[in-house]
């Protein structure tokens, strides 16, 4: 556009000058002439120069067709790289517009990977309204079927967040915690589920070949023990301003099932404006396990966990350089005779809904064991670390 407009600005200025020089009425001798006249081969030159820049941009435009650009974007940076006006998709208008916005789907990529009863009931759209948009949506996206080489563009750009341990960040695959994902820390009181999460919301904060992703943590607290003394602490370790460090991370305290459901919800709305990078949910499962008491209300739990758990991965999807990690409590099997009786709360349906899972119990005096019991990619394996005063660290 700017091309154009400087385009017609020569014109202009050539059309002028050429008037001004034919109006004069002295001899073709005078110098005032052939001044005026070389500024008119000038002009004429600029503009000939605008034309084959115009000419340059047109055909640089045509070797890229905008399904390409948008299949190349969804290949390197995922869906969330695409935000097209949801104003633009039919049937949406200013007020539909705001419904959604206000609920959390700002952008296409949100409506297009949602399921119909959750927009019909955070946004209060009607069926018909909803389907709609929803197809619309995948439409102008072009969700549908993709060759696995494209997949696997995508995963080669995925970002990680560093443990601060080597040991539990080879157990991951080399670097870390994988963003695009659902990371679930399980085990007894005291083996460094906690200590872990903290640990993570100073590390995203990093540069990327520090083993962060520059980006800011959403913590959401459902037992009450986030402290910022021990982000101070890791903080300083890493010779980092701790003042930047809390600023960078957003809190909330979950005080019931209900709460922490909706501070999810909530989080659609904040995590492009806020630049969030990882949410940590500490813990899943202990306001479901303190509500729903006696096998009675046993499958209500589960339905409503498992709601909970696709909300959060819905999250990761949307957003692929965003990190989901959950730490879950654990239970005893009394009739295990042989071996560890101890496993993960939440049964089935948390072990379905985490991308990888992580066991952490108690090693020899202060060490940790970190094992791999679940990854879709990766071997089982075991990592031992330490917990100190400046945070997570591998064993001497």
């Amino acid at each position: 556009m700017a091309a154009k407009k400087k385009k017609t600005t020569s014109k202009a200025k050539a059309t002028a000058s050429k008037k001004k020089t034919t109006s004069k009425k002295t001899p073709k001798s005078s110098p005032k002439i052939a001044v005026e006249e070389d500024n008119v081969d000038e002009l004429l030159n600029d503009l000939m120069e605008d034309e084959s820049d115009i000419n340059e941009e047109l055909s640089s435009d045509e070797e890229l067709s905008p399904d390409q650009e948008i299949r190349d974007l969804e290949t390197y940076h995922g869906l969330s790289a695409i935000h097209y006006d949801i104003k633009d998709l039919p049937g949406v208008g200013a007020t539909i517009a705001k419904k959604l916005k206000d609920s959390g789907f700002g952008t296409v990529n949100s409506i297009a990977i949602t399921p119909k009863s959750v927009i019909m009931e955070q946004a209060g759209l009607g069926d018909k309204t909803a389907l709609k948009i929803i197809a619309a949506a995948r439409e102008s996206l072009n969700i549908g079927f993709k060759t696995a080489d494209s997949v696997w563009e995508r995963r080669k750009n995925l970002a990680r967040i560093s443990s601060n341990s080597k040991s539990i960040d080879d157990l991951l695959g080399g670097e870390g915690i994988e963003t695009g994902g659902l990371t679930e820390f399980f085990g007894e009181y005291r083996t460094g589920k906690t200590q872990i999460m903290h640990q993570l919301c100073v590390n995203v904060q990093l540069p990327r070949n520090q083993g962060g992703i520059e980006g800011k943590a959403l913590y959401i607290d459902s037992e009450g023990t986030f402290r910022p003394e021990r982000i101070i602490q890791m903080s300083e370790a890493k010779g980092l301003d701790y003042r930047e460090v809390l600023k960078n991370i957003v809190y909330a305290r979950a005080y019931s099932s209900d709460h922490q459901i909706m501070l999810v919800k909530d989080c659609m709305k904040i995590i492009g404006e806020k630049n969030i990078k990882l949410i940590i949910v500490d813990s899943l499962i202990s306001h479901f396990r303190a509500e729903f008491i006696g096998r009675g209300t046993l499958a209500n739990r589960q339905q409503l966990l498992n709601l909970h758990i696709h909300d959060l991965l819905r999250l990761s999807e949307m957003y692929p350089e965003l990190a989901v990690v959950v730490t879950n409590q654990v239970q005893s099997k009394p009739d295990t005779f042989f071996g560890d009786p101890t496993r993960a709360a939440g049964g089935n349906v948390i072990a379905h809904g985490a991308t990888v899972r992580i066991y952490l119990r108690k090693g020899k005096g202060e060490q940790r064991v970190a094992k791999m019991i679940d990854a879709p990619n990766l071997p089982e394996g075991e990592a031992i670390f330490t917990l100190t005063e400046g945070g997570i660290a591998d064993v001497d």
